[in-house]
């Protein structure tokens, strides 16, 4: 009876990891955006399509139906006996601004893998991989200073960056008593980041020069949260939820690399010059997060939420550390990272038999979000609205997601790039009941 699922189940996972990038070792990106050249680049919003087309909310959502990944306890939420698998990805568009140049780019990128299980009544676990942060950008343009042109003719600078860093999680929770619950959960961050500089010389009397980082970085932390319903009349509740991220030492390797090109002046190859620093523990962290939720149920049909984080980078190091912080020629800071994020859905009637319209599930959000990053002091903005369905698939909670996300980040003031994205997310749940005897052979 099993052997079928497992089948399906391991045909999913094997899918999954095809695309993953795991700290992609290559030049494709995985997101692309000038942006994700500062620091440990985009820091992805972590959650699966169903979180994201409700706004990214979901540290006081308890949904038996989906695998809700931004709280550990709001896995107790399901039937003692349901198995689910959620497999998400998402496709990036972005149009960027600024003065009189344009320019776009789009990307296709798995956003989440997870699966959940009971282990007894109380307690059931989760586990899964999704990406941390993301680096892509490629930026060229020619020396405009006309002194320097005059003794050297014209340089192209090009700027460029590819890499990931991926989060692999296993988490838990219980329910302590009724509408009360508490979870936990570990990670295990990962991955490669490349940065290079190009200084690309007209005249064959100069050396081009070609000098970058590569980053290979780990680090281990975990998260704490619990969630309280609590019954506010018939048919309704209120559920509280908390969640709380430990901050982390990154650790791992920067290699520091110069290559020069032949001139005509001297025709002998210089040879590569590569220079090795193992990071300190301590000097370069990842930032911890608290969040905050507050939502209301109404029966099985409707669910309204909004959400509060934020996450102190200032103390990170990474606006001091090589291969983090210098890069470009704008001034990049650890700041302060916070975001609020509203969402809803609604089934107009989950066992309708006649119309199939009605067992859809109806989703919408919006959101504010403040980068941990400054750049040129100037705090890095991003606002948007979600929207999304959940199609019913064949029987049980099966569904299929899509989702799409509409917004801007920065703007043309200050220098800064202005970034319009259209994003679109699909994910597939898979949902069955398991370990059930059979009253016939």
């Amino acid at each position: 009876m099993l052997k079928g699922k497992f089948d399906k189940i391991l045909l999913a996972v094997a899918l999954a990891f095809c695309v993953l990038p795991l700290g992609a070792q290559n030049e494709a990106y995985n997101s692309y955006s000038p942006y994700s050249m500062y620091g440990i680049g985009d820091i992805s919003k972590f959650g699966t399509a169903y979180n994201r087309s409700m706004g990214g909310t979901g540290i006081a959502t308890r949904d038996k139906r989906n695998i809700n990944l931004l709280n550990p306890a709001a896995v107790t939420e399901r039937d003692t006996k349901s198995f689910m698998f959620d497999f998400s990805v998402a496709q990036g568009n972005r149009y960027y601004a600024q003065g009189d140049m344009h320019s776009s780019n789009n990307t296709f990128n798995l956003s989440s893998v997870a699966m959940s299980f009971p282990i007894c009544k109380p307690l059931a676990m989760y586990v899964g991989l999704a990406p941390y942060s993301d680096v892509g950008y490629k930026i060229s343009a020619w020396e405009t200073d006309p002194e320097i042109i005059a003794k050297t003719e014209s340089i192209l600078n090009t700027v460029q960056g590819y890499g990931s860093l991926t989060n692999a999680f296993i988490g838990a929770g219980v329910n302590v008593f009724k509408g009360f619950s508490v979870g936990g959960e570990f990670d295990y961050i990962f991955g490669t980041l490349h940065k290079d500089n190009k200084f690309t010389m007209a005249s064959n009397s100069y050396r081009s020069i070609s000098s970058g980082y590569t980053m290979h970085l780990h680090a281990l932390t975990g998260k704490f949260g619990m969630q309280y319903e609590v019954p506010m009349g018939k048919n309704v509740s209120a559920v509280v939820g908390a969640t709380y991220k430990l901050k982390a030492n990154l650790s791992g390797e920067v290699d520091r690399f110069e290559i020069q090109t032949i001139s005509s002046i001297n025709d002998s190859t210089p040879s590569p010059r590569t220079f090795n620093e193992k990071l300190a523990k301590g000097k370069v962290t990842l930032a911890g997060e608290m969040g905050f939720g507050l939502a209301l149920k109404g029966n099985d049909k409707w669910t309204a939420e909004v959400n509060y984080s934020r996450s102190d980078w200032t103390s990170s190091g990474l606006d001091n550390t090589i291969g983090f912080a210098n890069v470009g020629n704008s001034v990049f800071a650890a700041s302060m990272a916070q975001s609020v994020r509203a969402g809803f859905s609604i089934v107009p009637n989950r066992n309708d038999i006649r119309y199939y319209r009605r067992r859809i599930t109806y989703r919408g959000g919006a959101y504010w979000d403040q980068a941990y990053c400054k750049i040129d002091g100037l705090d890095l903005n991003a606002f948007g609205l979600t929207f999304g369905v959940t199609l019913p698939v064949y029987r049980l909670s099966n569904g299929l997601t899509l989702g799409i996300d509409v917004g801007q980040r920065g703007s043309k003031t200050g220098n800064l790039i202005r970034e319009r994205y259209v994003n679109f997310n699909i994910g597939l749940n898979i949902y069955d009941i398991w370990f059930l005897k059979t009253r016939y052979e």
